[in-house]
């Protein structure tokens, strides 16, 4: 028999097609290979809830528990007046709580595995001290608000700059009470100690990885361009608010530039749930946005190069890992890097405003470059972000 698990996750972790639940549905598909999971999590999109059978066939119980987005922004509002980070009543729940109660004396779990800081609400119990509790932390949540203040006019840099201090002062409280914590790199690990420097167990971490079977563009599929103009892709959840800033200042600031030297040069922005300033881009001369697409792979394979402008950025990213992996050149700013091990100019190039990335593609345009740059940015992937070597530091972990 398999030792049982009960895993929480911020929200359900499959299908695969988005930053965390790409890091979770690989964690949760690893650990049970040798685990009984009890998995718990919340649905926050409706068309998620077609998945629940992909998830029991990996585990021996899933509960899943809806979530109203508009809601649950609500319901956040209470943090103000009890002096909590925002990100805490957002997810709280009577009925998950219960549910959590309820798997614990069940199944008496061996381990309890919990995916991102607000899910920790539910097990900070004194009475469950004696389970191994592991916390994939993935980023620093606090910083991260702190560099969304610094974009922002008051009072709503106010409002940022206290979730950065509340989640914070959360962060240390978790990390205090569980046996071990992970982060998504090395930097962000390094950065979480240096902000809290008194843990009896120093921060851990281990990278995200990449299916390069699935991410290869010997891959076969089908074309989704009409043309043969150059494009420039950008892939990702598109209402995360560092990937809106980042397609907003791209088309407003470095595509002008670009486009007077390719005038039918293409910018693509792939990801489902558009906001309204990034359909507002489509506007734009030459520049395209898909919303959910049934497959990224596409558009990356056929794109002249993945773009990742980001300006604002925690952890890994993984649109760049998987630029990488189709064999694309891709362009990043330093911030879109932070936590991927990769040489600028051989594996990939590193750009951070638009003569930056004039530069490059004017490098680019050179074929055999191009090619050289894609063919070394896969090998990097395989040889440094394969799921299975990359979950080694957290399944080791386990009891």
């Amino acid at each position: 028999m398999k030792p049982a698990l009960l895993m929480l996750c911020h929200r359900i972790p499959f299908p695969p097609d988005k930053g965390d639940k790409i890091r979770s549905f690989h964690l949760l598909r690893e650990v049970s290979q040798e685990h009984a999971v009890v998995l718990g999590a919340f649905v926050d999109d409706d068309n998620d809830w077609q998945y629940r059978q992909a998830l029991e066939d990996m585990c021996e119980e899933v509960y899943l528990h809806p979530l109203s987005p508009r809601g649950a922004k609500l319901k956040s509002l209470k943090g103000l007046l009890h002096g909590q980070p925002l990100s805490l009543p957002y997810y709280q729940s009577a009925a998950f709580s219960s549910w959590v109660g309820r798997s614990i004396e069940k199944y008496r779990p061996e381990n309890i595995l919990v995916y991102s800081s607000a899910m920790a609400q539910f097990v900070m119990s004194d009475a469950y001290r004696d389970i191994n509790r592991v916390m994939d932390f993935v980023d620093v949540d606090s910083d991260k608000w702190r560099q969304y203040a610094a974009t922002k006019s008051w009072p709503t840099s106010w409002i940022y700059n206290r979730e950065a201090d509340r989640l914070l002062a959360y962060e240390k409280q978790v990390a205090s009470a569980f046996d071990q914590s992970f982060f998504v790199s090395r930097a962000e690990a390094d950065l979480f100690s240096r902000l809290v420097p008194d843990l009896a167990h120093p921060a851990a971490y281990f990278n995200n990885g990449v299916d390069t079977d699935y991410f290869s563009a010997d891959t076969e599929l089908p074309a989704v361009y009409s043309d043969d103009a150059p494009r420039l892709v950008f892939t990702g959840a598109m209402d995360y608010w560092p990937n809106i800033e980042a397609v907003v200042w791209f088309v407003e600031e470095v595509m002008p530039v670009l486009r007077r030297r390719w005038s039918d040069l293409r910018f693509v922005i792939v990801g489902s749930k558009p906001a309204e300033a990034v359909k507002q881009l489509a506007r734009k001369d030459g520049v395209s946005v898909t919303g959910r697409v049934p497959d990224v792979r596409p558009y990356v394979r056929d794109a002249w190069a993945v773009v990742a402008p980001l300006r604002i950025a925690r952890g890994i990213q993984n649109k760049v890992l998987e630029g990488m992996a189709m064999g694309r050149p891709v362009l990043a700013t330093d911030a879109a890097l932070e936590g991927i091990v990769a040489e600028d100019g051989r594996d990939l190039l590193v750009a951070n405003d638009a003569r930056d990335f004039l530069r490059c593609l004017e490098f680019l345009e050179d074929r055999q470059r191009a090619e050289a740059i894609g063919q070394a940015a896969r090998q990097r992937v395989i040889d440094g972000y394969a799921w299975q070597s990359s979950l080694k530091p957290v399944l080791s972990g386990l009891r």
